[in-house]
């Protein structure tokens, strides 16, 4: 391989990918991201001539997008009675509190105590009550005492807090209808509670949230890209929102109001809690208004609404039709009855502040609905096997031609005019079913459906289908004892892949009993190179298009070219998937979640990127509003204190945002401490009598900086093995080194060039300050190692470094960030040593198979000064292209170790503002068995050639 250029200033060169590109975050009217745009609404005075829209110019340019916003429903701001204002004005004071106010809490420390004990260590009463004894033990000869006495203390400060507090309500449900004379089944004669918060008070607490400010959309809208693509993103870009809005704005009274769509979603989670005779499964709801981003990192974003019941019945009655009908009509009763309290407002403007301050007049609907297939079954009232989306018969879902989409309307008619076997058989409807959608305006059940990436793609048709689907190969193209070698030699394989930043290990491969969607989503990862060699080439294929679908649609945004890479990856793997039906491994592909794919085109231009209402976002949140407080509850009668303890963590919550926006919560306790002495200092008047109070006072400060650690938020990351979550706005692409470096390592030249085994390094370094001392110049000098600067003084060595980047589809903060560790020391965790892979940006006169991207391995991080100037760089190991395009089954570029001519490793020290992030490479393993002594750290050292696994992540898909 060529060598290229190590000075930093190559990265100009660097291409620019889909999600290193923070540009294409879409607008909010008043987002301060966009210094560009043109005068929002709060720029213009309106009056009774003015229709207060913000109405850009036909096709005007914003950024790289062409923005069209929604004529009449253009979220105007108004007044607490409705009345529309000068859209000039400042919002009205949220509070009159001062900025010194902490009520109910007596100061900033009492908060964050009680934040972090009940929030963040979920700490028991036992033990709040032996810390508070403790810290009380050390405050006693000051005559102080700690913010609370104890647990007691604690919750009620808590309880007493006035944000956020939504009380708990419960209404009571029964079977009504014919009971038989004798023998009466349990089910019948039992009453099932239903707990629940009022959603439209919930979703005041929401709107009125100052942390989603800049973060919020008022107004639906198109985006359009350069070539006027449309563009889907955050849920109001969709067509949904904007043919709602056009709905709405039929009646002339609502010009101008905002639309609130109630994203809700239920899932049954595996902590069962039970009263009685009753199990419970949570109920959660969101707004279509805030970005995508904010859902999916849960900055209460997503809030729990309550608990459904689901009856029970003894085996006996299980599959009684009048139990199955009650449980299903039941569910809809529920929710029709917790979400009466909005329906007046679906009609009727509701007067509401928002995150910016302002008021303004809102509009409910119903929005998507997320749930899995046996959920969505329930909702729709569609039969088992069938599709609630479309009316495909069951036996030939994918039948080749359009679907012909379900409708409410439709089915309607259809339950006037046919006989229960009819609809049963011939559409798969179930008659007795009434959706709760049908109580409230503009709501169509089968449309509200949303895309279920978790269950539909990863846990259907990766796990459940594909993967069972080759191990069912192997038994019937071998005897079984060989497909029992093969799977055992695809287990040694995932084993020992080499380790990466947020990889999901698998010691015994994928042999394990209870599967989870991170199960799942892991072994999608590194399952194709695996099953390589041991299975036909239809099957890579498929499984290859059918990860660049699951991939494709996980993007952030996506525009129509995304679509037809979606339609492309799609009909591939229909293609390929035939493989399983030739080979009798099933005898056709009428599966709803395989068939589901389709409809996914449809859904996104509807509801923007599906990322933003996955199951995922609801299955997460069950780990915070149902398992930790079920943990924390006695476990006797559980519920009861499992609502108690989301209310107060709700009350926590609002009360953070609260001091937030008031400026409150800047730095630690103890640097508000010390700014607070150092003030008091200042304030004492200087004069003899108050001499002793002013030195007493200077020796304390004095003193404290050796005494106190003031533990600010770290600029580096914790030492962890995993891809984190940056908050904060979207940045550039950036590598650091670790906060601290080697203790006891090789600190000068000599010594690491003998470490390293490169009795060139001194060499390498010349070349790299030769490379610094001439960045920018087109026309250099040729290096000559006698006339180029020298270095042979002392050099740190650092075991890692933290890679950001703009990765919105992967798991991510608000703005989109996230980074990773990339390692490079001798001892990994006290075992062998780890030296992981990178991307880094090239010049121009590198041929890369990745568009300006070189894959290289890390020998070492290192840092020295010469002369003014404080070098980072790493010593790297290159890769070259096997060949310049993607392997034909894999999708994926390969590359092998580089060589010099006399076949020494191609190694050379560059910037490491050269590096891009971390690369996972996974080997080549052929047709041969895999030895029984490779382990994932021999993996880059044994192998000779290797797959670069587009499949690390999300952003690794854009980039590799």
């Amino acid at each position: 391989m060529k060598h290229v250029r190590t000075a930093h200033s190559l990265l100009h060169n660097r291409v620019t990918f889909h999600q290193a590109a923070p540009d294409l975050r879409s607008p909010s009217l008043e987002n301060p991201a966009f210094d560009d745009r043109p005068p929002s609404p709060q720029h213009h005075d309106f009056d009774e001539n003015n229709d207060g829209a913000f109405m850009p110019e036909e096709g005007m340019q914003l950024r790289p997008l062409f923005w069209t916003f929604h004529p009449l429903l253009t979220g105007r701001k108004c007044n607490i009675h409705g009345n529309f204002i000068n859209q000039n004005v400042p919002p009205p004071s949220r509070t009159e509190a001062s900025p010194t106010d902490w009520t109910p809490y007596e100061s900033q420390v009492a908060f964050e105590t009680a934040e972090f004990l009940y929030t963040r260590n979920q700490m028991s009463a036992a033990q709040i009550d032996t810390l508070l004894d403790l810290w009380a033990a050390t405050l006693i000869q000051d005559n102080d005492s700690p913010p609370f006495t104890g647990h007691r203390d604690l919750y009620k400060t808590i309880d007493s807090t006035p944000l956020g507090d939504v009380a708990w309500e419960t209404f009571t449900m029964s079977y009504n209808g014919v009971k038989p004379a004798e023998d009466i089944p349990p089910w019948m004669t039992a009453k099932y509670d239903v707990w629940f918060r009022d959603p439209h008070l919930l979703v005041h607490h929401m709107l009125s949230n100052p942390d989603f400010d800049a973060e919020i959309e008022y107004v639906p809208y198109r985006d359009y890209t350069n070539n006027d693509q449309c563009c889907y993103k955050n849920f109001f870009s969709g067509d949904w929102a904007w043919k709602q809005a056009d709905i709405i704005a039929e009646d002339p009274e609502t010009h101008g109001l905002t639309f609130v769509p109630l994203i809700i979603g239920s899932d049954k989670t595996t902590v069962s809690v039970a009263t009685g005779h009753t199990e419970y499964h949570p109920l959660y709801m969101s707004i279509g208004n805030i970005f995508n981003g904010v859902r999916r990192a849960h900055r209460n974003g997503v809030v729990l609404v309550g608990f459904l019941a689901i009856p029970k019945s003894t085996k006996e009655h299980l599959n009684d039709k009048d139990f199955r009908n009650f449980r299903r009509q039941m569910f809809h009763s529920s929710l029709a009855k917790i979400f009466e309290s909005v329906k007046l407002n679906m009609t009727i403007p509701d007067i509401v502040r928002c995150p910016n301050g302002h008021y303004r007049r809102i509009i409910y609907g119903l929005g998507p609905y997320i749930a899995d297939y046996p959920e969505q079954l329930m909702l729709s009232g569609v039969v088992q096997n069938w599709c609630p989306k479309c009316l495909n018969y069951r036996k030939n879902l994918d039948s080749g031609g359009p679907s012909l989409l379900r409708c409410q309307e439709h089915t309607d008619l259809l339950v006037q005019e046919l006989q229960h076997a009819h609809l049963w058989h011939e559409y798969g409807i179930i008659q007795e079913v009434v959706p709760f959608t049908n109580d409230f305006p503009r709501a169509d059940i089968h449309e509200l459906i949303s895309p279920d990436i978790l269950h539909q793609i990863i846990k259907g048709t990766f796990k459940d289908h594909l993967v069972d689907w080759v191990e069912e190969y192997l038994l019937l193209t071998h005897r079984a004892s060989r497909a029992a070698e093969i799977m055992d030699d695809i287990d040694r394989r995932i084993a020992a892949i080499a380790p990466f930043a947020g990889l999901r290990r698998f010691p015994q491969g994928r042999g394990f009993k209870q599967w989870t969607g991170d199960d799942s989503k892991a072994l999608m990862k590194v399952y194709i190179p695996a099953i390589k060699g041991h299975v036909p080439r239809d099957v890579i294929r498929a499984f290859s298009a059918f990860l660049d679908f699951c991939y494709i649609v996980r993007r952030d945004t996506l525009t129509e070219d995304d679509l037809t890479q979606l339609q492309d990856a799609l009909n591939r793997f229909h293609q390929y998937r035939e493989i399983f039906k030739m080979t009798g491994v099933v005898p056709d592909f009428s599966l709803p979640r395989q068939h589901s794919l389709n409809h996914y085109f449809l859904m996104i231009r509807l509801f923007g990127a599906p990322n933003g209402l996955c199951l995922s976002i609801t299955e997460s949140k069950h780990i915070k509003a149902v398992k930790e407080p079920w943990r924390r509850s006695s476990r006797y009668k559980a519920l009861g204190q499992m609502l108690l303890t989301n209310q107060h963590l709700d009350k926590i919550a609002a009360a953070r945002s609260d001091f937030e926006a008031r400026g409150m919560l800047q730095g630690s306790c103890v640097s508000d401490a010390l700014r607070a002495l150092k003030n008091r200092s200042r304030e004492l008047p200087d004069n003899d009598s108050d001499d002793n109070d002013n030195n007493e006072l200077a020796d304390t400060l004095q003193a404290l900086p050796n005494c106190l650690r003031i533990n600010e938020q770290p600029n580096q990351s914790v030492e962890v093995d995993a891809a984190e979550i940056v908050d904060g706005p979207a940045a550039q692409a950036h590598v650091e080194l670790a906060a601290l470096p080697i203790p006891g390592g090789a600190h000068d030249v000599s010594a690491l060039a003998l470490e390293l085994k490169l009795p060139n390094f001194p060499t390498m370094i010349q070349q790299f300050l030769y490379d610094q001392l001439h960045v920018g110049d087109h026309e250099a000098p040729d290096f000559d190692p006698v006339a180029a600067p020298s270095f042979m003084g002392r050099v740190s060595v650092f075991s890692s470094a933290a890679a950001s980047f703009h990765a919105p589809s992967d798991l991510s903060g608000t703005g989109g960030m996230r980074h990773e560790h990339i390692r490079a020391t001798t001892s990994w965790r006290g075992g062998p040593a780890r030296h992981d892979c990178v991307l880094v940006g090239t010049n121009n006169e590198v041929n890369c198979g990745l568009d300006g991207l070189a894959v290289a391995r890390v020998l070492r991080f290192l840092s020295f000064k010469y002369r003014t100037k404080y070098l980072q760089c790493a010593v790297v190991h290159w890769f070259s292209y096997v060949t310049d395009s993607r392997d034909p089954d894999t999708g994926m570029h390969i590359v092998a170790p580089s060589t010099n001519d006399d076949g020494t490793p191609d190694i050379s020290l560059i910037h490491i503002d050269c590096i891009f992030r971390a690369a996972h490479l996974i080997p080549l393993y052929g047709a041969d068995f895999l030895p029984h002594e490779i382990t994932p750290h021999d993996s880059y050292n044994v192998f000779r050639a290797f797959y670069i696994n587009k499949y690390a992540d999300h952003h690794a898909f854009e980039v590799a």
